[in-house]
């Protein structure tokens, strides 16, 4: 079903036995977010509106709302905490800063018991190729060129799935509601330098011109932010800590998407620089 059809959601809690709501639904694509911004919009905080009203209504015990740590903005230096403000730059983030506002509203006016995470990007297997990792590893065992925007120099922080999993049980467990929680890790690294460890992996090799020539420069989105590095300490006073090396962790990605690839539905469509796409239906005015 459809978190955006309140019907559904309503009938949903008032038949099932839910006690506790992990809210990962969404519009994630930060690419695609230029292009649809009303989808995203629609999808992340109309669809989290409905999901949290329900959710109250049926008084479920704990509702853990997903957003990111994209709704801090960039940063080359300071270091964000719970309590740093929200300055997202792009449509995607701007959504689940939007939609993290409402969850809140319900414990600050109901004392609703949401908690809120916020967390670096996440890969690993089963990830749909158009995110960086798993587009380039994909890219790149087809013999085709990692697709870089701008100049790549902007860095990123990896947290492998299994880690992030831990991270949800342990916030479903003992995270306090009305809390925010960073779920971060210092694995961080630039997009071009991503794109190296992938080569040298994939295709064998260490030599800075063969990189070079498996690396393709395209124009860059209209806004990259440059860092988003997160202390994560009061997720570390929960007992978490990321456990998954990136050697070990990015091995175990490779391997699974030699042989998974075409599992998705348009995954071909997936690897293009820039999502192609009809931009979404605008809503009209009178």
């Amino acid at each position: 079903g459809d978190i955006c059809e309140p019907d559904f959601i309503k009938h949903l809690f008032e038949t099932e036995k839910i006690d506790i709501v992990l809210h990962f639904a969404a519009q994630t694509h930060v690419d695609l977010s230029f292009w649809h911004a009303l989808e995203f919009t629609y999808v992340n905080v109309y669809g989290t509106n409905v999901l949290v009203a329900a959710a109250h209504e049926a008084n479920v015990e704990k509702f853990v709302y997903v957003s990111t740590d994209e709704v801090y903005g960039g940063s080359t230096d300071e270091e964000f905490d719970e309590s740093s403000p929200k300055r997202p730059t792009n449509p995607y983030a701007s959504s689940k800063a939007a939609a993290e506002c409402f969850v809140q509203s319900y414990w600050e006016r109901y004392q609703f018991p949401v908690v809120i995470t916020r967390s670096s990007n996440v890969y690993g297997p089963h990830q749909y190729p158009e995110k960086v990792i798993p587009k380039f590893i994909s890219l790149l065992q087809q013999n085709r060129k990692c697709c870089i925007h701008g100049s790549g120099l902007q860095r990123r922080n990896f947290l492998y799935a299994a880690d992030v999993v831990e991270a949800f049980l342990t916030v479903l467990k003992e995270g306090k509601p009305g809390e925010i929680y960073n779920i971060g890790t210092n694995c961080e690294m630039s997009i071009v330098q991503l794109a190296k460890e992938l080569i040298h992996l994939i295709k064998k090799t260490s030599s800075e011109s063969e990189m070079e020539h498996w690396m393709d420069y395209v124009k860059d989105r209209p806004t990259n932010d440059l860092r988003y590095p997160m202390n994560s300490e009061k997720m570390h006073n929960l007992g978490w800590r990321p456990k998954v090396p990136w050697k070990e962790g990015i091995k175990k990605t490779i391997e699974w998407y030699k042989e998974n690839f075409h599992n998705w539905k348009n995954s071909e469509k997936a690897l293009e620089p820039f999502p192609v796409t009809e931009p979404f239906a605008q809503l009209s005015g009178p």
